[in-house]
């Protein structure tokens, strides 16, 4: 298997170039050559992707570049050797000769990471780099790398057990170099050690209760998001991936000597070098919470809509079905999923910060601020107040569970106090301190409003479109799809036409994004797969269908989607399109709620095209500026 992901032609003894960015470029070209790639440039935009979570850069001189992507054909490793060395931003400051760019393929099998791993290990052995630089042809490298490993020290005495886990954000390289590292080190010093590994083939090797209850002392050594709380009780000391790939037997030494860990309570000895920066690390965060809530999304809105599109008819007062049709019970289903996907954004982001002890005050914090009735708003804060109370309660939490309590209290902090302090906290300040200024937020919105109905339709239309495609069902919508509402009751249908046609465009606008963009890795796998999900709630005019773009890259989407629905806005005004109920989207249009429903559908056809490549244009521009910056 090892001969399939290395050659001699995907070996380069002397690399030409001078800089960080070339060198990714000159071994990519070496795995385009082998036919490895079907796509030099995503490729390249997945490394510098990778790049960005954290530098590849080790000490010794070596960098292993990796990443997983859709443009891996087939997996491989290219090899090369910088003579003179360059700056790769290594830890140390040194510069880098010697790099291992690994390209996995995303999805289908993954028996090859652990060809990967097994490979990845031989970096650590005595003397392999200095040979490997010393070697005078590809065939000699290729030996080297090919050479059956050394056995493993094996221990002489049990001074004790030892747990370690280690995780990198791609689960490729540093993975099993930290793990092996680990294994080394305490079979040298003469202590048993099982690593759990989180890797992209999963969680591997994972201590039972057993294992941990027995254990001397536990090493952390990941950057990315780990079970913790399992540890409580434990001396623990938590590092960055690459610090046993450095110095295994001191950080094992650390941990000995570390404190006792306290649920979610970082060690006083944690490594200053881990490479997880305050942006990563808020950017994780969101993530966690935007992968947990993109089910719900899915699974509600697309209940909602196949409900409304085979069951709905428009009435006055909107999208309605039939009393007794079995589509309300499909609808009420799709209803209690989009009711719980605010609490679980806001619940999970507070679960990365604080683990479990924040899990539950984050679902609560989630739940009132998308609850407008708790602090007399017409509505809620939507996902924006989601991200705020996660947040909040979060590191709220992260430092009610550090204070040092008294040997009888602990046990109740994870389970008992911080849950109902945090609740208490985030449920108090959205309601006596946040909840107040929204509401009267949106009190002044819709005064604006009101006092702009009677003005100009091309500015109207672009306030009122620009309100419906920034929070997606959050307080500026809400109070634009209110005040629509409220002008059919005058007789002034216009205005709910100008916000039929604004509503769709965001979650078709980000369907159509990821569909243009899926060539050009600006998407995760689980965006391409809501887009899809986004494009159907897009067509019976369900607008949340476009949160998860907008909580994982609001500098990229929320512009684009108010963009795009000023665009839908203004054209409808200008048509004089109406609408007579209270919704919109294409169904609305096509179910003949609409005076002009060809039209209609050239506006939100239209907004859509804007938010797609406005949305495209901006996640470009800022990939363009993270290559720069990495090279």
């Amino acid at each position: 298997m090892i001969t399939e992901l290395i050659n001699e032609r995907l070996i380069l003894l002397n690399l030409k170039a001078n800089d960080k960015s070339g060198v990714l470029e000159e071994l990519a070209n070496v795995l385009e050559q082998d036919g490895r790639l079907s796509d030099k440039q995503q490729f390249l935009q997945d490394i510098y992707a990778r790049e960005e979570l954290g530098n590849t850069g080790f000490d010794d001189g070596v960098a292993i570049p990796h990443a997983k992507s859709i443009a891996v054909q087939s997996p491989a490793v290219a090899i090369g050797i910088s003579r003179n060395g360059i700056d790769y931003g290594a830890d140390d400051g040194q510069p880098s000769k010697l790099f291992f760019m690994i390209a996995s393929p995303d999805g289908g099998s993954n028996h090859h990471i652990e060809v990967l791993a097994e490979l990845s290990s031989k970096l650590i052995e005595p003397g392999f780099i200095d040979n490997f630089l010393a070697a005078k042809t590809e065939k000699q490298a290729l030996d080297l790398l090919l050479a059956k490993s050394k056995e493993k020290a094996t221990t002489t005495g049990d001074k004790g057990f030892l747990i370690g886990v280690t995780g990198c954000p791609t689960g490729v390289a540093h993975t099993y170099l930290a793990a092996e590292s680990l294994e080394n080190a305490a079979a040298e010093m003469g202590y048993r050690i099982k690593v759990e590994t989180n890797g992209s083939i999963g969680v591997k090797n994972s201590p039972t209760a057993d294992d941990i209850a027995k254990a001397d002392a536990i090493i952390v050594a990941s950057d990315k998001q780990v079970d913790m709380a399992r540890f409580a009780g434990k001396k623990l000391i938590e590092t960055g991936v690459k610090e046993p790939i450095r110095d295994a037997k001191n950080l094992i030494n650390r941990a000995l000597k570390a404190s006792v860990y306290q649920t979610n309570v970082k060690s006083n000895q944690n490594s200053t070098s881990a490479s997880s920066s305050k942006r990563n690390d808020l950017y994780r965060y969101l993530m966690n919470g935007v992968s947990h809530m993109i089910p719900f999304v899915v699974t509600g809105g697309l209940l909602i809509a196949l409900a409304l599109a085979i069951g709905g008819q428009p009435t006055e007062a909107g999208m309605a079905i039939p009393p007794g049709s079995l589509w309300n019970k499909v609808l009420d289903v799709g209803v209690v999923s989009f009711t719980l996907m605010i609490p679980i954004l806001a619940g999970y982001i507070a679960y990365a910060i604080a683990d479990r002890p924040g899990l539950a005050p984050g679902l609560i914090g989630g739940w009132i601020a998308n609850n407008g009735s708790f602090y007399g708003a017409e509505a809620g804060t939507g996902f924006i107040g989601a991200i705020i109370a996660g947040l909040l309660v979060g590191y709220f939490v992260k430092w009610l569970t550090s204070i040092n309590y008294h040997k009888f209290i602990q046990p109740l902090v994870p389970i008992m106090i911080a849950p109902i302090v945090g609740s208490l906290f985030i449920s108090s300040l959205f309601i006596f301190v946040i909840g107040a200024p929204i509401a009267s937020l949106m009190d002044s919105l819709t005064a604006l409003l009101t006092s702009m109905s009677t003005g100009n339709l091309v500015l109207l239309g672009i306030v009122l479109g620009g309100m419906a495609g920034f929070d997606m069902g959050g307080p500026f919508n809400k109070v634009a799809f209110l005040f629509s509402v409220g002008m059919i009751a005058s007789g002034q249908t216009q205005f709910m036409g100008a916000m039929a046609c604004a509503i769709p465009v965001a979650p078709l606008g980000m369907g159509l994004a990821t569909f243009i963009g899926r060539k050009l890795s600006l998407f995760e796998d689980s965006e391409i797969e809501a887009g899809k999900a986004a494009g159907a709630m897009g067509l019976v005019g369900i607008s949340e269908g476009a949160i998860p773009f907008a909580a994982q890259d609001p500098m990229s989407v929320i512009p684009a989607n108010v963009l795009g629905s000023m665009v839908a806005a203004v054209m409808a005004f200008s048509f004089g399109i109406t609408n007579s109920v209270a919704h919109g989207g294409p169904v609305v249009a096509l179910l003949g709620a609409m005076n002009k429903p060809l039209l209609a559908l050239v506006c939100m056809i239209a907004g859509s095209v804007v938010t797609a490549v406005v949305c495209i244009s901006l996640k470009k521009m800022r990939q363009a500026k993270l290559q720069q910056a990495a090279a």
